[in-house]
């Protein structure tokens, strides 16, 4: 006996995260309640997050969180860096030169980036999704079928879902790009990064610091209060060698390299590492399919725009969907798709090569690459305009940026 039809709907999102919940409130806001939109993650069934890490949201990404209403809910939550200082030394050197500083405006009164925790964001993110009429589904999406009019997709809750369009938004490991075949081309980089949250003495007022170590940054990001988001680059090994360590030796080696500027230290809460690489799919689209986010690519944290790049991508699916959508066309429809294809691949290629490039000349121990960054950080600090102008790409305002991210209503 045949089960029950699928449930029908124009778009599934595979994964519930920033990118994967600003799309699907994006789009309801759009195209109104007709548009129906599902998210389906298992981590939806664990509301209110207990996410312990940390992100920098750009300006970009802030506008866009504004545009679809979400960051009057975040915003006491969030510390706007106020400036930012880049360091170069060997570990064990008494005094860290300051190279590069940065102001932290991208325009009068707006902050280029802002710490936010991600149970805060998480959680404004899912309200605001209720309060849009976006399905959410407390479930993986385990398989699917791509038809010539829609994709028939089923879920770990025994669930079936008949859609126009499948968005895959479920991380560096997609389940949902694996069972499409679309393959991925990178490598790893035998780093990892030890993230955690550090309570300080003194107030950092807003300062972020990256110091460049022989094996990699080592990121003091501002958090609300005296609080701050670490970013640890180390060899994998070191990484995982350092985790097993006694508090107390751990705490020394934490010590070392976050310095004594903001007085006595301690870790508040879990220490965790995640491996390191850059992949990028080969194609960030298929037959009724879009990957965003992590699913589409992965790139180095030194630059602190892994996230931000995922977000840049719900901007630009949520425009090309909203527009077809308006104009009578499908929205999972080959041309369509297309149109997301090519705004967001070269984006993604060329900060690729860039984080991989400062990973490779700031990760090593050679003095003559030292000298070379150092006199090249000196002639960039410099140079205001210059500056500005990497201020204005950390900030997300360069190259074609989607409505969304300006601040408008697509």
């Amino acid at each position: 006996m045949a089960g029950p039809d699928p449930i029908r709907a124009d778009v599934l999102i595979a994964g519930g995260g920033f990118a994967g919940l600003a799309l699907a409130v994006a789009l309801r806001q759009a195209l109104g309640r007709r548009f129906a939109v599902t998210v389906a993650d298992p981590a939806l069934a664990a509301i209110p997050s207990r996410d312990p890490r940390a992100s920098a949201i750009a300006a970009a990404a802030r506008r866009l969180f504004e545009a679809i209403g979400v960051w009057d809910a975040v915003a006491g939550e969030a510390q706007p860096m106020l400036d930012m200082v880049v360091t170069d030394s060997r570990l064990d050197d008494a005094v860290r030169p300051t190279f590069l500083t940065f102001g932290g405006e991208v325009e009068p009164g707006e902050a280029f980036a802002h710490m936010v925790e991600n149970r805060h964001l998480i959680d404004a993110l899912v309200a605001k999704a209720r309060d849009e009429g976006v399905d959410l589904r407390a479930a993986a999406v385990t398989d699917f079928e791509t038809g010539p009019q829609r994709v028939t997709a089923r879920l770990s809750d025994g669930g079936e879902l008949s859609v126009r369009l499948l968005v895959g938004a479920d991380g560096a490991r997609s389940a949902v790009r694996e069972r499409a075949g679309i393959a991925t081309h990178g490598w790893n980089y035998d780093q990892s990064a030890l993230v955690m949250t550090v309570e300080h003495e003194r107030d950092h007022n807003g300062r972020a610091e990256e110091h460049f170590l022989p094996a990699g940054p080592f990121a003091i990001l501002p958090l609300t209060g005296r609080r701050s988001s670490i970013v640890w680059t180390e060899a994998t090994k070191e990484a995982e060698r350092l985790l097993a360590l006694p508090d107390e030796d751990f705490h020394a080696e934490l010590e070392k390299r976050f310095g004594l500027q903001l007085g006595d230290i301690k870790v508040a809460g879990p220490k965790r590492a995640f491996p390191l690489g850059l992949h990028t799919a080969r194609s960030f689209i298929g037959e009724r399919l879009a990957l965003i986010g992590d699913a589409a690519h992965v790139i180095h944290p030194i630059a602190g725009q892994g996230l931000n790049m995922g977000l840049r991508d719900a901007a630009a699916l949520a425009e090309v969907v909203a527009d077809a959508a308006r104009l009578g066309l499908d929205p999972g429809d080959a041309e369509t798709l297309a149109r997301y294809q090519r705004w967001r691949r070269f984006d993604t290629m060329a900060m690729g090569v860039a984080t991989d490039g400062l990973n490779r000349l700031f990760s090593n121990k050679s003095d003559v690459l030292r000298l070379a960054r150092d006199i090249g950080l000196g002639l960039v600090e410099r140079m205001p305009a210059l500056k500005r102008v990497f201020i204005r790409e950390a900030a997300g305002f360069t190259g074609e940026v989607p409505k969304l991210l300006r601040g408008e209503a697509i």
